[in-house]
């Protein structure tokens, strides 16, 4: 890709882009909406798929649709927390890369996601939030990836306790995050950058930042365009490396720090969201066909379908619950892992 380019398939679309764009492309997402069917309860629906709502090609079977969770407001990354049991969801509010002060991040109980609690709100308490996307948590803290800083809360009270500047860095598009067993944090820069009508050039440059837990120092852990636009980053202790969801390449990868990424397999790219399972699967979310994968010895089959806009993905791995932010629909579905 290069510099100042214009991607003609975005990884995020606000609203009014998305519609203006159906108008001339109708390989591009469909215009955002909001879900307005309430809330289900993950825990207690039927675990029965409904004909046509999913399939899947490989060993894996389609996964189950649980719940959903509406009224989100461009709903980017879901966060599943085992210490409190929790879900937290980052919500742009608007144009990912614009400074509005407007985002926020709610917290929703596993056992029952039907309710939300407004866990930190830009513009109220002390908090500053423009247009949070991907959230990683430690033993007693939050962090979350905003535009060019990192912001770090107190994970039980909400409360802003440090922010982490990347500006001298010229980070671009700060998008995931992940703890490493470094004592460090990863955070992923796409390099992206959307105007106010909503299109995206590729000003700046591919990269994975690292933060020290002690000192808060940022360093470069990795650049180049193997990294093909990093979007979605996860920790895989069972093999003491990253997994990496690039957006611009069709290879899921596999990363260490000091190393370039290789490839663990292949599939239609414009990848988002990635976890790693306790079986070893690794689920990736696709914006090119509307799906997510599970990927298993190397490769990669489908367990959801028709879920347009899947961003920042959440694993609850108590219960073996899918979390996916649709991003065009202002809502979060929940899907039983087969």
């Amino acid at each position: 890709m290069t510099r100042q380019s214009v991607i003609p398939i975005r990884p995020y679309l606000i609203p009014s882009a998305a519609r203006n764009l159906l108008l001339v492309c109708a390989a591009v997402l469909a215009a955002c909406k909001t879900e307005k069917a309430p809330p289900q309860d993950s825990t207690r629906a039927t675990a029965n798929v409904t004909p046509g709502q999913g399939t899947a090609s490989g060993p894996d079977s389609a996964a189950h649709k649980l719940g959903v969770l509406a009224q989100m407001k461009t709903p980017e990354s879901v966060h599943y927390d085992a210490d409190l049991d929790a879900w937290f969801i980052s919500n742009i509010n608007g144009n990912p890369s614009q400074h509005d002060g407007n985002g926020y991040i709610v917290r929703v109980a596993a056992e029952s996601t039907t309710t939300t609690t407004m866990f930190a709100e830009g513009g109220k308490n002390g908090v500053k939030l423009d247009a949070p996307k991907g959230i990683a948590t430690t033993a007693d803290q939050l962090w979350v990836a905003d535009i060019d800083v990192v912001r770090v809360f107190d994970k039980k009270t909400g409360k802003p306790l440090k922010t982490i500047s990347l500006k001298t860095q010229k980070a671009t598009f700060l998008n995931d995050i992940a703890v490493g067993s470094d004592s460090a944090v990863y955070v992923t820069d796409t390099g992206i950058i959307f105007d106010s009508k909503g299109q995206m050039t590729h000003p700046g440059v591919n990269r994975i930042f690292r933060i020290a837990l002690s000192d808060n120092k940022v360093t470069e852990a990795a650049t180049g365009d193997s990294l093909a636009n990093p979007n979605g980053i996860a920790w895989d202790a069972a093999n003491s490396r990253f997994v990496l969801a690039p957006f611009a390449g069709k290879d899921v990868q596999a990363w260490k720090p000091g190393s370039a990424p290789t490839k663990i397999a292949d599939g239609p790219g414009q990848y988002d969201g990635i976890e790693v399972l306790r079986d070893g699967r690794i689920l990736v979310s696709s914006w090119a066909d509307s799906s997510v994968y599970a990927v298993r010895d190397g490769k990669m089959s489908k367990i959801v379908s028709t879920v347009s806009a899947p961003a920042d993905i959440g694993v609850d791995s108590k219960r073996g619950v899918l979390a996916i932010p649709r991003f065009d629909q202002n809502q979060v579905e929940f899907w039983k892992i087969p």
